[in-house]
């Protein structure tokens, strides 16, 4: 193995574990049948303030790490094998 291949495994590792602690993190959100089915919605103050709470941060940092997180594959898959021969 070569250094590049210890680094990019250790970092994806890194963030594999970050989106698992991240996405366990996240509230989930009640699915609840009748809205559903009536288009119910609230327009509370929390639903118009959404992008500033801990949970739109959460969701930003799920978001960035994850395409990080694709793109690192992507790249140990197509990439490295050239790189080596």
């Amino acid at each position: 193995m070569s250094v590049l291949e210890i680094i990019v495994g250790a970092v994806v590792l890194l963030i594999s574990i970050i989106l698992i602690v991240i996405c366990m993190m996240q509230e989930q959100k009640p699915q609840n049948a009748t809205a559903a089915l009536t288009g119910a919605s609230n327009d509370s103050f929390y639903d118009k303030n959404r992008g500033r709470t801990k949970e739109a941060r959460l969701k930003k940092i799920t978001f960035i790490c994850s395409v990080v997180f694709f793109v690192l594959i992507l790249f140990m898959d197509i990439v490295m094998p050239l790189l080596t021969k």
